[in-house]
């Protein structure tokens, strides 16, 4: 079948072509042995009704994090994702189909391509599911091409339900690896991302409060050009969860002959949970923190939250000052040691002091760093990120002019400075000018309008920040390794080696002091009684 035809002498060059397009991707041997499962032996190809099987979400009941979106607009549509993919990419000229339309289906979808034509494609797919779902979308086309030109405009609940779905396909991909049958599907809350893209892309009047909107009653038009560019710049993996998926599905068909399992992703239920609302590092923000970069780091993120992965909340959290104490000594006593990337993440409050402003005006915001803390006078660092995370979410990378990424320095002991550096920690700026600036306390964070900071690119790190200085009260620090068990192993062995000689230094050895004749105490005693007495020099 697939696997064979491609050594036959009557090959035609555009087989050739798509064959190798397909091996760039190492899809290939994965894409012969699915035909192979898929296809009619008589026919020699693949029924349609069969390949809408193999891409049929593997969800049950959806959990979300917060319940913005009704019964009957996203959890519906998920049903017509598989027929979707299948009409867009995978169209036989005649009956099933044949191995080259397979194979031509596959690249299209997923082959290498830019950027900007992996986001086409999965408006593509998010235009024709939502228009088998009977709902309706503003987008257009100018051509079937993958570079073509979009139009038209989304609303905020077009861009939650496109968040959604992508988050469906990322989970269904790995818990394919877990679970045969149907599984539960956590949606994540994503209204910091939504309320990015609005920002971004729409004009947001002044009367807009961002900390108590509901982004399902906002009616602002996001042109399709402007969606594009902010989703470049701000989740450019965002079509991972895409590209991904069509792959991992076809891979559940080689593994496993039985393609007839689930055949539908209609959920039985709908709830919703807070099983790690303490965190401010929820479900929804650690996704948003993954997208904006593709590294290790990403994956190490979402291990937290993602299926089937053993690392939990509790074994990546390193310092959560609610729960360690407050203080630059707490907080160096729980991440000494650790030599890895670290994200911190600062909530403070911004508002007036009065009793009900102050959970309308709490943010919080972010740093990334590639490498431990450590005890310097000075900046260090060789890259990091800074984040807005809530409530409107942006990512602010190194800008390439100044590597001021990180300062850490706690109080010298026994050493006397005339001219003592600032103890704290601290992001991007200058020393006594930073931007983002926590006192060694973790009372007040102090952070500073982006023309101070010539590190991270510019940008507000929270909404209506000014060009003032603002000196928030600080309501919680969390910092989470994201350097995999083996940072973990090292700093533990750390600790342990320090606890050692702390207790060593501790001990006194009584042995040494037991005998009269020969301790210090005699031998002064000796001297002043008789200081001029010959005795005998050991040698």
């Amino acid at each position: 079948m697939g696997a064979s035809s491609s050594t036959q002498q009557n090959v035609s060059s555009e087989q050739k072509t798509l064959e190798n397009l397909a091996a760039s991707t190492g899809a290939l041997p994965t894409l012969q042995s699915a035909f192979s499962n898929l296809a009619d032996p008589q026919t020699n190809a693949i029924p349609i009704q069969s390949l809408q099987q193999c891409f049929s979400l593997n969800c049950k009941n959806l959990i979300w994090e917060a319940v913005p979106m009704k019964a009957d607009s996203f959890p519906g549509s998920l049903d017509h994702v598989a027929p979707a993919i299948v009409d867009l990419f995978f169209v036989p000229e005649k009956g099933g189909l044949s191995w080259v339309e397979f194979v031509r289906g596959y690249v299209k979808c997923c082959g290498r391509m830019l950027s900007s034509m992996l986001f086409n494609t999965l408006l593509r797919v998010f235009v024709a599911t939502v228009s088998r779902a009977g709902l309706t979308s503003k987008l257009e086309f100018e051509s079937d091409e993958p570079d073509c030109k979009i139009t038209g405009s989304l609303l905020p609940v077009d861009v939650l339900m496109i968040l959604c779905m992508c988050w469906t396909l990322a989970w269904d991909a790995r818990s394919l690896s877990i679970s045969k049958g149907n599984a539960d599907v956590c949606l994540p809350d994503v209204s910091d991302l939504v309320l990015s893209a609005v920002v971004s892309c729409s004009e947001v009047g002044s009367d807009l409060n961002l900390w108590d909107c509901n982004i399902l009653d906002l009616e602002a038009q996001l042109p399709a050009g402007k969606f594009l560019s902010w989703a470049l710049t701000t989740v450019p993996t965002l079509t991972d969860c895409f590209t991904q998926f069509v792959p991992a599905r076809l891979q559940n068909c080689v593994a496993s002959k039985d393609v007839s399992g689930p055949s539908t992703s209609s959920p039985g239920e709908i709830s919703s949970t807070t099983a790690h609302d303490t965190y401010l590092l929820s479900c929804g923000r650690a996704w948003a923190i993954s997208l904006t970069f593709r590294s290790s780091l990403s994956e190490e993120i979402m291990k937290i939250y993602c299926p089937g992965e053993n690392d939990g909340p509790e074994e990546k959290v390193i310092y959560r000052s609610s729960l360690h104490g407050r203080g630059l000594n707490r907080f160096w006593s729980n991440v000494e040691g650790y030599h890895g990337p670290l994200l911190i993440l600062i909530s403070a409050n911004s508002g007036d002091g009065h009793e009900g402003d102050t959970s309308v005006r709490k943010w919080i915001i972010g740093a990334l760093t590639q490498q431990g803390f450590e005890n310097k006078d000075d900046f260090y660092g060789s890259s990091g990120t800074l984040y807005a995370i809530s409530p409107v979410f942006h990512a602010f990378s190194a800008s390439g002019k100044e590597k001021n990424f990180v300062y850490s320095h706690l109080h010298p002991t026994g050493v006397y400075e005339r001219h003592p550096k600032p103890v704290g920690i601290a992001f991007g700026g200058t020393l006594g000018n930073e931007r983002i600036l926590i006192d060694e306390d973790f009372a007040t964070v102090t952070v500073r309008h982006h023309a101070a900071d010539k590190t991270y690119l510019p940008g507000s790190l929270f909404p209506h920040q000014g060009f003032l200085t603002v000196e928030a009260p600080i309501l919680e620090v969390e910092v989470w390794g994201l350097g995999g068990k083996t940072a973990r192993k090292t700093q533990t062995s750390y600790k342990k080696r320090e606890e050692l000689f702390t207790e060593q230094r501790r001990k006194v050895d009584l042995k040494t002091f037991s005998n009269w004749e020969d301790s210090p105490e005699n031998m002064m005693m000796d001297m002043i009684s008789n200081p001029n007495s010959v005795r005998r020099e050991d040698r």
